[in-house]
């Protein structure tokens, strides 16, 4: 097999960090718009590192929604990531701390580049391309918060049109077949129904949960 490199994995992963690093600025920006601390926007990118997540939780709390419904909603968001995590174990070299802090970096864009085909990962393209995605993130939202008191309000530049932009773009990426996509129109058309009916933030759990439906056991 090809022996393969930490920075041939960061240089699959640049072309991919730039956009990450797009939506860190945005959420470095709203987080700041939204009432959050600068110390707690970017303490958050760099423990939690799920833009996804992060986004989604910046967003209910920012609509008046509750602590509970925002964690569930990222826990909800994330769920993808048991699978992925079970995907590149096997292939994780190292003891059990160490396997721990590789998988840390197993987000949607290391995982595909590290693929190598028929079910295997590389780890050293898993590590370079997560290490990669990871500093955008942090270092684009650092600079989020950084503008957010300069640009006023994001209305103004289209930027609180990110939230929806992102969730749009992940689930494409998802819908392969009738099963999905029946799912996702399940989980938006509940999600619709119960906006004018629940708190902020209800309504994405359940969407999340009612999305859940569209999973495969393969």
């Amino acid at each position: 097999m090809e022996r393969t490199t930490y920075a041939e994995g960061a240089r699959r992963a640049w072309p991919l960090a730039v956009a990450v690093g797009g939506f860190g600025l945005t959420y470095g920006v709203l987080a700041r718009q939204a009432g959050f601390s600068s110390a707690s926007v970017v303490v958050f990118s760099i423990l939690t590192f799920a833009g996804s997540a992060q986004l989604a939780a910046v967003s209910i709390v920012a609509d008046g929604g509750t602590a509970v419904a925002a964690i569930a909603a990222a826990l909800l968001l994330n769920a993808r990531y048991l699978p992925i995590g079970l995907s590149v174990a096997p292939y994780l070299p190292g003891r059990a701390a160490a396997r721990a802090a590789q998988g840390q970096v197993a987000v949607d864009e290391a995982w595909a580049v590290s693929h190598r085909g028929g079910g295997r990962y590389d780890p050293r393209l898993l590590v370079g391309a997560g290490l990669t995605i990871y500093a955008a993130w942090v270092v684009c939202s650092v600079a989020g918060v950084a503008a957010g008191s300069a640009l006023g309000d994001p209305e103004t530049f289209g930027l609180d049109a990110a939230f929806p932009a992102l969730f749009l773009a992940l689930l494409a990426g998802q819908i392969r077949d009738r099963r999905l996509l029946v799912a996702a129109i399940a989980g938006g058309a509940i999600a619709l129904a119960m906006v004018p009916l629940v708190p902020p933030g209800v309504p994405i759990v359940a969407a999340s949960a009612v999305c859940l439906a569209g999973l495969r056991t393969r």
